[in-house]
């Protein structure tokens, strides 16, 4: 029957080509995003858990942001450390040797003691330089209850995990008392260069004095508890830096372990929400054709009307 008010042909051909355009709306979406999953609405599982991907990535991003800044300051203070432990022309490597060489008999002391003072001063303006982003280990404030104290521990954020909804944060505890070789503050100095040695006729490494020293039994017995003070200091300042050193090389492998785990992420996100790009060339191409068939087809079919005219001539 041929009807003027009802269409069939031009109707099925109309739905057609509805269904083809909205195929090909979506095939140019994936194509311009470069994603078959933008929007939740694409396929909410996967939308949701490319999201949380996506924000563990970025608190994966910070964590590598703050590992680079703490093996910054790790470098600064392992640095200033090796300074402190010095060669034979520095530190208190070259400490060591002149108290060796006062024991000399006959030998003008107080020549010496003014190289001994050259080392103290160079050694605590050394400690007081090795700061980092206002963070100072090996010259520290001790002073209770203050704003300017150092704090006795840091916590040097290195890892982020994530299960299910509870987050974890790895992190590396460094105890500043390990690495202080001046304190300042206290009622009692604690640091490895400024303990006094001795009780109160003693001395520390930073205040030791062999000017007015001779060559009495009392005053070589003396010589030698000050080379054996800092004997003891250059193992303890040695023992800091390899602390700090085995710091560092956690540091670097967690650094390189986050930059692995970020793309491996990222490698995951793509496979859930990446459009196939020669797929879609594909499915581009043969939906391009469909649509311009759907409107040669509707064409067709709006034109069988005219064939009702005839019947009225």
């Amino acid at each position: 029957m041929s009807s003027l008010l009802t269409n069939s042909t031009a109707m099925t051909a109309l739905q057609t080509l509805r269904s083809v355009s909205s195929q090909l709306s979506s095939t140019q979406t994936r194509i311009s995003t470069g994603q078959r999953v933008s929007t939740a609405s694409d396929n909410a599982a996967y939308w949701s858990i490319a999201t949380s991907m996506r924000s563990d990535n970025a608190a994966l991003s910070a964590v590598s942001d703050s590992l680079g800044l703490s093996a910054a300051t790790v470098d600064t203070e392992y640095t200033a450390l090796n300074t402190v432990i010095g060669d034979k022309d520095s530190g208190l490597t070259k400490l060591q040797a002149l108290l060796v060489e006062a024991k000399t008999a006959g030998i003008d002391r107080s020549k010496i003691q003014a190289d001994v003072t050259q080392i103290q001063q160079q050694m605590k303006s050394t400690a007081n330089a090795a700061t980092f982003n206002g963070i100072n280990w090996l010259s520290i404030d001790t002073t209770a209850s203050s704003s300017t104290a150092t704090p006795t521990s840091f916590s040097l954020v290195s890892s982020y995990s994530r299960v299910g909804g509870t987050p974890t944060i790895g992190s590396i505890t460094v105890t500043t008392a390990n690495y202080a070789l001046y304190t300042t503050g206290g009622s009692t100095a604690t640091g490895i260069l400024d303990t006094v040695v001795g009780g109160s006729t003693g001395a520390s490494i930073d205040t030791i004095s062999i000017g007015s020293l001779t060559d009495s039994a009392a005053d070589q017995t003396k010589l030698d508890g000050y080379i054996a003070q800092v004997t003891t200091a250059i193992n303890s300042v040695a023992s800091a830096a390899a602390n700090l050193g085995a710091v560092k090389n956690r540091i670097s492998t967690n650094t390189e372990f986050v930059k692995t785990l970020m793309d491996s992420v990222d490698r995951g996100v793509g496979q859930l929400v990446d459009a196939d790009m020669n797929q879609e060339s594909t499915r581009l191409a043969a939906l391009q054709v469909q649509q311009q068939l759907g409107v040669q087809a509707l064409s067709i079919a709006n034109n069988s009307s005219q064939s009702i005219l005839s019947l009225f001539r």
